[in-house]
């Protein structure tokens, strides 16, 4: 059987982008949907090489346990020393931003103050333990921002609790977290392909906490689209990332951590402090921002995921 590049996800939208990129390049692939399906332990995995992209906001497409039947196919082709990229530990790590936090303190990498909660008294006490105003609620296993809420005070986070606007987070863990503001109103991402870091994008806020990048996000969270006219800022724009540093600090931890593709998000306050919240291994890219830049990191990957092919 001629070996192939084998695709883990859970949403054809996120990833039709890829596979149009393996076409240019006539690069043999196969896609594992993996909302729901077997595994086998008595079967020897194909030959290949297998890159992961399973997505922690999957609930929120009626994939409930696709993380976790990834985790599975994963564990198996681990077990038969299967060539894996973004691999269980990477998988553990999208899924908890929990982990993701104390992964980047142990590397040295700043992130904000943060107690996680389970249960509604439990997320006050935690907020009052906080000692920080304004703070932030979120959900541990999220994506695309899910859970974030933005609190002036306590009694504003019982009143919520309260409402059924109150969405728990699909593992019961809510994180509260210091609000860090940044003056200018925007966060960067920092994009990794190979380990090794690619380009930055700049992601305007003051249109909310929603800040995934893919093309289709931007039309169901019905954000304009990126350069629809000149009188509109583009939400996501590439820029120089000046934080060389910390660029560094971000390779190395995606080394120890045995994660090949990420997105890493940080946002600095008005002192300058770099505060790094949240690590995408499952990272999607704007279209528009890469177009106006000429870098597709798309491409890229495909690229990658040849070489890497090659290499077995």
């Amino acid at each position: 059987m001629r070996k192939k590049i084998y695709i883990i996800h859970e949403n054809d939208e996120w990833t039709i982008h890829l596979t149009k990129r393996l076409d240019e390049l006539a690069l043999p692939y196969e896609s594992w949907h993996l909302h729901k399906g077997q595994v086998d332990l008595m079967q020897i995995p194909p030959e290949g090489i297998f890159y992961n992209r399973m997505s922690p906001s999957s609930h929120t497409r009626n994939h409930r346990y696709a993380p976790e039947l990834a985790g599975a196919v994963i564990d198996w082709l681990e077990f038969y020393n299967r060539k894996i990229l973004n691999g269980s530990n990477a998988l553990r790590l999208e899924l908890s931003k929990v982990k993701q936090y104390v992964a980047l303190e142990k590397q040295g990498i700043k992130v904000p103050k943060t107690i996680a909660a389970v249960g509604k008294e439990q997320i006050i006490e935690a907020a009052k333990k906080l000692g920080v105003m304004p703070f932030i609620i979120k959900h541990n296993r999220a994506g695309k921002g899910l859970g974030v809420q933005l609190f002036q005070t306590i009694s504003g986070l019982e009143t919520h609790l309260k409402s059924p606007e109150f969405e728990d987070s699909i593992d019961g863990i809510t994180l509260i977290q210091a609000y860090i503001e940044s003056p200018d109103a925007y966060i960067t991402r920092a994009e990794f392909i190979n380990g090794k870091y690619l380009y930055s994008v700049q992601v305007r806020t003051d249109e909310g906490f929603e800040l995934c990048p893919a093309d289709s996000c931007q039309f169901s969270e019905a954000f304009c689209p990126v350069g629809e006219a000149a009188s509109v800022p583009m939400k996501f724009k590439i820029v120089d990332n000046p934080h060389l540093e910390l660029i560094a600090k971000y390779e190395e931890f995606l080394k120890i951590n045995s994660i090949d593709v990420a997105g890493i998000e940080h946002i600095v306050d008005k002192d300058g402090n770099i505060y790094t919240y949240d690590v995408n291994a499952n990272t999607n890219y704007n279209s528009d921002a890469e177009a106006e830049k000429g870098i597709f990191a798309m491409l890229e990957l495909a690229k990658y995921l040849g070489e890497e092919l090659e290499s077995i």
